[in-house]
């Protein structure tokens, strides 16, 4: 088989959806609570990383979401609503793709410097990664046991988890006593 035709079939593969059966079994445990929840922030405009210069603090200059990825992000809290899935404290990276995204699936967001973009900025992985593992190793909801939200990018999200993300998807974690956490699953709310 030649390389493109690879190319292809595993392009297909990555893009087949997750089962039902899996999905019904993560909304289970979502409206149970107790979870944290890694969201990547929705598509943006075309490119990696971000333009030379850019400021976190202007959004202009930096990639944001487009209309598809707001779609994107406001369906994912629309899933969340019609399952039932409580959502507690929503934390997102200080790039606006993130905020905007948590805000538009979540309607609120509170800045978190770890979970800031790691795309080129390798140096900084382990650093992040403690801060992350301490934060989710420490989440304790309140009331009814809402799952924490953690909006961040693929690059943290894949140090973190090991888990490497499309637009909008999710990987859902449980915190364990005295362990890093266990990968759940992942889906892409719809």
């Amino acid at each position: 088989m030649s390389l493109v035709a690879l190319a292809f079939v595993a392009v297909g593969l990555a893009a087949w959806p997750v089962p039902v059966a899996a999905d019904e079994a993560l909304w289970t445990l979502l409206r149970g609570g107790r979870q944290v929840v890694l969201m990547r922030h929705a598509v943006t405009t075309p490119g990696v990383g971000d333009p030379a210069g850019f400021k976190l603090d202007d959004c202009a200059t930096q990639r944001n979401l487009t209309d598809v990825g707001r779609a994107d992000a406001r369906r994912a809290g629309e899933a969340f609503r019609a399952r039932g899935a409580p959502v507690g404290r929503v934390l997102a990276s200080p790039w606006c793709r993130c905020q905007e995204t948590a805000m538009l699936a979540f309607g609120k967001a509170e800045t978190a410097t770890p979970l800031s973009n790691l795309y080129g900025r390798s140096e900084k992985s382990a650093g992040q990664v403690r801060e992350l593992e301490a934060l989710i190793a420490s989440w304790r909801p309140e009331g009814a046991g809402g799952n924490l939200v953690l909006v961040s990018h693929g690059s943290t999200i894949l140090a973190l988890t090991g888990v490497s993300l499309a637009p909008a998807e999710i990987v859902v974690v449980t915190p364990r006593a005295g362990e890093r956490f266990t990968v759940a699953g992942r889906m892409r709310p719809r």
